[in-house]
């Protein structure tokens, strides 16, 4: 049974994708690591990417996250701004300050390779190091970026992400979940808060946690900020600052918090909180396809969903309460992992269905807990939630996380919300569909998916609509 904490769900990293970006970006961290004292005698270096890391790499930025990589830096902490610079130093100069220890000749042209037409078995994402050193060795190393930013290497002996640790309440499906509850008389939040302590203290996942919605937070709110066209080259037009003005109007704030009082008393029709919720969630991924830090939530191309329903709550249901933050993104992580554990969080696993899908039955269960609801109302939240993205396909046009992938994301937290209300006015012993059921069928739909879905640009909007007729 994989161990996973809040904290492996929810990371702070840069987009645009999590499994094309962060995943090889934290793939070459672990590769540079393991050379050891082998990183002063390298001669040559070169990367392989197969599958989808290849078709819709280059969109994805994965040869940036590539390069950023190998250099040592933390996706993390790493200076967004400086990206643009950075690469393009690498690429004129063609030479790489490997993990910041030794320079060596890299050329990204000739050094990263996009191998299209050619698979390795385990995942469609996979990236292999083919690394020479002085002396003529040669150091062979695979890894499978797998969707949310979690990565394996092939020679791992169970190709496990996460390292196993014991837990006192362990949870592989929603049964399992809500018998803890039963039995223990804790809401999802409180069990998942229970197991954190295996990883560290109370007060330390409770700072951890508050810090990813500080994220999402300033991510809401720089997108909702910024104008411009999106990079890339379908030359998208960023509409969170749009609406955010045409809302606003005169409005006067100077920060986040002012900002969010002044949403508050603006309005409470439904028009008026339908709006602001689909601006919420632009603005992060109009932020995430432009290189900017976001939080996997659980990808990044499905990172605007669980921001924008929590910044529903605290701007339109709740007192902005830091206890209640903490609940909705405890509970919405649990359901997450339940997906991961039993049927896929990568889009090149299962389109588009196991991001935005997923991403849309955490934040619902989320916000069923800290809206008064019942394990049981939760769990089947999250069900309602998933059961309408059931067979959601990935073709992003052009390769680019912007188009569909932007709007989805609206979607997805509008039905998060939808989801929650039907089931907080629904009795779940009578429901027809369970959520171990759905994240069964999901997994069965994502089997049974043609692999032109699945994050390849070879199917659906990708080929129909024409870059230069596209409603960019």
């Amino acid at each position: 049974m994989e161990s996973i904490s809040v904290l492996d769900m929810f990371k702070i990293g840069v987009g645009p994708s999590s499994s094309h970006t962060l995943g090889p970006w934290k793939a070459c961290l672990k590769f540079t690591d393991r050379l050891g004292g082998n990183i002063e005698n390298v001669k040559r270096l070169e990367v392989q990417l197969y599958g989808s890391l290849a078709k819709t790499g280059v969109g994805h930025g994965t040869d940036v996250a590539v390069m950023l990589g190998l250099t040592g830096f933390d996706p993390e902490t790493f200076d967004t701004e400086y990206i643009d610079s950075t690469v393009g130093g690498i690429r004129a100069e063609k030479k790489l300050h490997l993990n910041r220890t030794v320079w060596i000749r890299f050329n990204p042209d000739t050094c990263i390779h996009f191998l299209k037409n050619e698979m390795l078995p385990y995942h469609p994402n996979a990236m292999r190091f083919l690394c020479e050193l002085e002396k003529g060795s040669l150091i062979r190393e695979t890894y499978y970026s797998v969707g949310g930013g979690f990565v394996v290497q092939e020679d791992d002996d169970e190709l496990s992400e996460t390292e196993h640790v014991a837990l006192d309440y362990p949870v592989e499906s929603a049964s399992d979940l809500a018998r803890w509850c039963r039995q223990t008389g804790l809401p999802i939040s409180g069990v998942v808060l229970e197991n954190e302590k295996a990883w560290r203290s109370e007060e330390d996942t409770r700072n951890s946690v508050l810090k990813i919605w500080e994220v999402m937070r300033d991510c809401i709110y720089k997108g909702c900020h910024t104008d411009g066209y999106l990079p890339g080259g379908l030359q998208v037009m960023r509409r969170a600052s749009i609406l955010n003005n045409r809302m606003m109007g005169d409005k006067p704030y100077r920060d986040y918090e002012t900002w969010r009082r002044a949403i508050r008393d603006g309005g409470e029709g439904f028009d008026y909180i339908l709006d602001w919720v689909s601006c919420f969630a632009l603005a992060v991924n109009e932020q995430n396809a432009s290189f900017r830090r976001v939080v996997t939530a659980p990808t990044n191309g499905a990172a605007g969903v669980i921001p924008a329903v929590l910044q529903y709550l605290v701007t339109f249901r709740e007192n902005h309460c830091a206890d209640m933050v903490f609940r909705f993104l405890c509970t919405a992580s649990e359901i997450g992992t339940i997906f991961k554990k039993r049927a896929t969080i990568s889009a090149a696993m299962g389109g588009c269905q196991a991001e935005i899908g997923v991403s849309s039955a955490m934040a619902a269960a989320g916000l069923t807990e800290c809206l008064g609801g019942s394990v049981p109302q939760c769990l089947m939240a999250a069900e309602i939630a998933m059961e309408h993205h059931l067979g959601m396909t990935c073709d992003p046009i052009g390769g680019l996380v912007q188009v569909p992938c932007i709007e989805r994301n609206t979607m997805g937290a509008i039905k998060a919300i939808t989801a929650s209300q039907l089931a907080l006015y629904s009795d779940p012993d009578k429901a027809k569909v369970s959520l171990d059921a759905v994240v069964k069928t999901m997994w069965e739909t994502a089997q049974d998916m043609n692999s032109k879905y699945k994050e390849t640009s070879d199917g659906g909007l990708a080929v129909n609509i024409p870059i230069s007729l596209s409603e960019c």
